[in-house]
């Protein structure tokens, strides 16, 4: 096992190559151009703060008022290290997480993916936004996370409103 000497002296090397510097930047970025960017244009919706992460993965809530009443949350998501965007329903809390990820388990959810009740879990339903982010066009990557996540969010909406989904 690596101590965490050694690990700290391979992060310091990798620094000063100066390019992880300049991804996390851009990352960041574009992040918080993209959350001000749907806060703009979908004022009805809440925009949460930006969650910068453990270079693990970098998010921010973006809810209707129709799943905030339900307790519930859309997070646009970062994963460094996959290196891809994904949308997540999530809950207030883990407790909500459950009791939805219970009540969801024999619902047809169609192409997505229910999660499990499990440590390390933070959402109830998880979708793939974009596989291979361009951060060089970032006008068109805003587009293309903007229309899929308005799609996840009126599919959610509608899964949610059948009958037997009532938490």
């Amino acid at each position: 096992m690596e101590s965490i000497n050694e690990s700290i002296k391979e992060y310091a090397a990798q620094l000063s190559k100066g390019r992880i510097q300049k991804a996390y930047k851009g990352i960041m970025t574009f992040m918080s151009e993209l959350r001000s960017y749907l806060e703009s244009k979908y004022p009805d919706y809440t925009a949460g703060n930006l969650y910068f992460g453990y270079m693990d993965m970098t998010y921010f809530a973006f809810t209707p008022a129709d799943l905030k009443n339900k307790k519930l949350k859309i997070a646009v998501v970062y994963l460094h290290e996959k290196g891809v965007f994904e949308v997540w329903l999530a809950g207030n809390n883990r407790k909500i997480q459950a009791e939805y990820i219970a009540s969801m388990s024999s619902a047809n959810i169609g192409k997505y993916k229910l999660s499990q009740v499990i440590p390390g879990i933070d959402s109830i339903i998880e979708s793939t936004l974009v596989e291979k982010p361009d951060f060089d066009h970032p006008e068109a990557l805003k587009m293309q996370i903007e229309k899929k996540t308005m799609a996840f969010v009126k599919d959610i909406i509608s899964i949610l409103d059948e009958p037997q989904r009532g938490i």
